[in-house]
């Protein structure tokens, strides 16, 4: 068999798989049948499937979870303020959703360079923390947040459950201005742990700063979102 033909046919089955999911006959959060059972109904091979769903995989219509199989990916998208999670006060969106916020872990870091570089980002170390965003019960947001270590060691157990906004508002600190940088970029080492997402799987990427009245309390971010369960909505645009 020719490599055209071998590609030829991993193709028809991505296609077909895709209409399946597209027309509802396997339905979201569905197990998808075995590889073989799959190869047995299209008539190839167990590898061509397996790069079919691959390639399923790596757009974002199926989730491989090992020992378990291939599972039609839930394709549920929110839509939120720009500045989700970072205001000190609470807006009307935080009673439509059950949110969960969980601390995976908290290091002492610098900031990366790289990532901060739309930014006066200071060199002194910070304190990190990691935390998974979830909106009945769906993982939305990787979030990773620098704080001063000036904060003392309370840190942990007042951001617990809580948004950084919500966390500055009780600490009464109040910020000036929030800066704001948004692109896509492949998912980090982080992202794709906590979301369970592919190899150069895009994500939705939103670094900021919460500008305070003392420096040493400026807050740094980074929040990440696989590209198809989140988008940004920005009300309010100025006349030109």
């Amino acid at each position: 068999m020719t490599k055209l033909t071998v590609k030829r046919l991993h193709g028809k089955v991505r296609q077909e798989i895709t209409r399946r999911v597209t027309e509802h006959e396997y339905g979201m959060g569905e197990r998808l049948p075995s590889v073989c059972k799959l190869a047995n109904s299209f008539g190839v091979s167990v590898i061509t499937v397996a790069r079919a769903l691959r390639d399923l995989r790596s757009t974002g219509v199926v989730d491989c979870v090992p020992g378990l199989g291939s599972f039609v990916r839930q394709r549920r998208r929110f839509v939120f303020d720009l500045d989700v999670l970072l205001r000190t006060s609470e807006t009307p969106s935080q009673h439509f959703f059950e949110r969960q916020i969980k601390i995976i872990s908290v290091t002492r870091e610098k900031l990366s360079s790289f990532d901060f570089s739309e930014f006066d980002a200071p060199i002194e170390t910070m304190c990190c923390v990691r935390s998974l965003i979830s909106i009945d019960a769906m993982p939305i947001m990787f979030d990773t947040v620098y704080l001063s270590l000036c904060l003392g060691d309370n840190i942990v157990s007042e951001l617990n459950g809580r948004s950084i906004g919500e966390f500055l508002r009780d600490r009464e600190i109040s910020f000036d201005n929030v800066r704001l940088f948004i692109d896509a970029r492949t998912a980090s080492n982080d992202a794709k742990a906590a979301f369970a997402i592919p190899e150069a799987f895009p994500t939705l990427r939103r670094v900021y700063q919460l500008i305070t009245e003392h420096p040493l309390d400026s807050v740094f971010g980074i929040s990440e979102s696989p590209f198809d369960r989140l988008a940004w909505r920005v009300d309010g645009v100025p006349q030109i």
